[in-house]
């Protein structure tokens, strides 16, 4: 293309996005004031708050969710019934290939949770020898060193930082029973002769669910409670380094029940159990796989959005109660349990995910672990293309332009909901989160000039998602483009129905 091509070409890209934008943000007369000049600050979460998970069940390869569309014809197939029959065997994730590791690095740093239920009954076979037929006894499956080297290798690539948990089947128990640390010392010394480091994990994951997570039958809090103060010393002694993360446990408060060991016997059994950081999972719901029945409206809906916070609520009055003042982390958390929602994949889901990063920021919490990176609905990018579901933007922009200290909202219109946070990478900046989540158009008096991104999509189940009015692509290559914001003007802001915006101010 000659230089007269490239400017009429450029010309023209700019008139039709001053067009389209100007169709986002006409002018008219304001309701909302976003006065940002007497905001306190309430908090700050870690430089790592948005984190991500890898189950290893990707990992290493084994039963997984069975995406929508091949649930039918799988089931023909299977001679599998009840709850095992919603799942099937996956290949083991590879964390080498690049356009995953061109999409992961962008949205770093984070922290890289590997763990679920299959690392509960995972049996690190620690040489190089080929992979075993059958895992040792008391254990139901087999992580390799080179699957392992996999998540080291990618963890330093995408600027990640290793969070996991430990066995606590039969096979690392001794004759009378009790945990043994010998499941912790291969895997630990292998990852440090990698170069690599596991800095944080749980004991084992989700313990409120101990009797479909592989422990021994009859599991209860207080052989939870000695199994830690086993876990904890060996910990102390041979890995001070490593942050004790717990309890993990989730559901309670009216979210989701079907707990074996509520988080108060957990908590209250001797020795008592205290961690560096208190940790709890979130699901708001089960899939339409286990029952579900999520629905558009519902997930636009003031009880839905705020059902995070419910969550929330019951396990900080325990850390409260067991452990004041210690950090609270949300170690994993999606749209619903049972793999997600196909609304997961669509646009309406990323009203649901950007909210929870906004309320729980102010409610304290200093990671949220969104699962997972790449496998299932609930997933930020599709599980075989790897291609940016919407959430993937969302977080794409989050990462970019939210900083880690948190100041207090404006109120504005019911439904139009607000998140502020220091602009990233400034001192004085200031990032604004607007989520029209309602039918209506909202206006909005904007005080100074910054700039703005506005996410929409043709519908609201759509998969694709637009910023400014473009559709938000990867570069030929897969590489992630770099997303700009428009220039806004002070004056007011017309905000479409079922819009989210970034603004930020310097």
């Amino acid at each position: 293309m000659n230089n007269i091509k490239r400017t009429v070409f450029s010309f023209f890209l700019l008139v039709v996005s001053l067009q389209v934008f100007s169709q986002e943000l006409p002018v008219g007369k304001p309701s909302n004031h976003l006065n940002l000049t007497q905001l306190k600050k309430i908090g700050q979460v870690d430089e790592r708050y948005q984190s991500f998970n890898i189950e290893m069940c990707e990992v290493i390869g084994g039963d997984f969710w069975i995406p929508y569309h091949l649930i039918d014809s799988v089931r023909k197939t299977s001679k599998k019934t009840g709850f095992a029959a919603l799942k099937w065997t996956i290949e083991p994730i590879n964390l080498y290939n690049k356009k995953l590791r061109n999409l992961a690095a962008a949205l770093g740093p984070y922290y890289l949770r590997v763990s679920g239920t299959w690392a509960n009954a995972v049996y690190f076979q620690d040489n190089d020898e080929a992979k075993m037929t059958a895992p040792p006894a008391g254990y139901k499956n087999i992580l390799t060193r080179s699957q392992w080297k996999g998540v080291v290798d990618f963890s330093k690539s995408v600027n990640g930082k290793i969070v996991s948990s430990f066995p606590i089947s039969e096979g690392i128990r001794d004759e009378k029973g009790q945990w043994t640390s010998k499941a912790l010392k291969p895997i630990m010394d292998y990852t440090h002769s990698l170069g690599g480091e596991i800095v944080a994990a749980e004991m084992f994951n989700e313990p409120s669910h101990s009797s479909h997570g592989d422990a021994p039958k009859g599991y209860n809090a207080a052989n939870f409670a000695a199994d830690f103060s086993i876990f904890k010393e060996v910990v102390k002694k041979e890995y001070p380094q490593l942050t004790i993360l717990g309890p993990g446990s989730t559901g309670e408060g009216g979210i989701i029940p079907s707990q074996d060991i509520f988080v108060d016997n957990l908590l209250s059994a001797q020795p008592k159990p205290v961690f560096d950081v208190f940790t709890y999972h979130f699901y708001g719901t089960v899939s339409k796989r286990c029952g579900g029945n999520q629905t558009v409206e519902k997930a636009l809906s003031a009880e839905w959005l705020s059902k995070t916070v419910k969550g929330l609520e019951f396990y900080q009055q325990a850390r409260d109660k067991y452990m004041p003042n210690a950090p609270i982390w949300n170690t994993e958390t999606a749209e619903s349990a049972c793999g997600g929602n196909p609304l997961a994949t669509t646009y309406v889901d990323t009203f649901r995910y950007l909210e929870q990063l906004g309320r729980l920021a102010k409610k304290g919490v200093q990671v949220v672990m969104h699962n997972t990176l790449a496998r299932s609905e609930y997933a930020i990018l599709e599980q075989d293309t790897y291609n940016p579901r919407p959430n993937y933007w969302a977080a794409l922009l989050w990462n970019k332009l939210m900083g880690t200290q948190v100041f207090e909202s404006p109120k504005l219109s019911p439904g139009v909901d607000v998140f502020v946070h220091d602009l990233k990478g400034t001192k004085k900046g200031k990032t604004v989160l607007v989520l029209n989540t309602t039918s209506s158009e909202t206006e909005i008096e904007i005080p100074k000039a910054g700039q703005i991104y506005v996410l929409s999509a043709y519908e609201l189940t759509s998969k694709n998602m637009k910023c400014n009015g473009f559709e938000l692509k990867l570069n030929a290559d897969d590489t992630v483009p770099e997303i700009c914001g428009q220039k806004l003007n002070k004056g007011t802001l017309k905000l479409a129905s079922h819009r989210i915006a970034f603004i930020t101010f310097k």
